[in-house]
């Protein structure tokens, strides 16, 4: 991947509905070498896919919590296929420490939250939990 690449994925991340013809003026380039390195990053998998991000506004309807699990030594591939049934649940880390997950979950109210926590804890496997609920996002530069 070259510099060409990077600045494309950049663009990308930073508005994917950025057309090919505004990326090759921006980057001095074709729009045939512009769709062209974008089809490749598409088929090589650098690029899995495009899609949105909620502003502050729709944003401010979730409320998002980390949630760090401690889970039986043996019981990971069990523990993850049942969190994964659960919607609110958006995403799962594995980690090194003290503990073992890392989970990022989501409910439109107090009281979902709650509830998802609790249906956290009582799968077979799940030791502790400790939850975290996100306050207010002061950056964010996920891609």
């Amino acid at each position: 991947m070259d510099d060409l690449d990077q600045k494309l994925l950049a663009a990308l991340a930073a508005d994917s509905s950025t057309s090919t013809s505004r990326l090759a003026r921006r980057f001095k380039v074709a729009r045939s070498t512009v769709q062209a390195r974008i089809e490749r990053m598409e088929s090589n998998g650098t690029i899995a896919g495009y899609t949105i991000k909620l502003g502050n506004v729709a944003l401010a309807r979730r409320i998002k919590a980390t949630v760090l699990l401690d889970i039986e030594a043996r019981e990971s591939a069990g523990v993850i296929q049942k969190l994964r049934a659960i919607p609110e649940v958006e995403l799962v880390h594995t980690t090194t420490g003290r503990y073992d997950l890392i989970l990022q979950v989501a409910s439109d109210t107090t009281m979902g939250l709650d509830e998802v926590l609790d249906k956290i804890g009582m799968i077979a496997g799940v030791k502790t939990t400790e939850s975290l609920i996100h306050m207010t996002t002061k950056f964010d530069r996920a891609v």
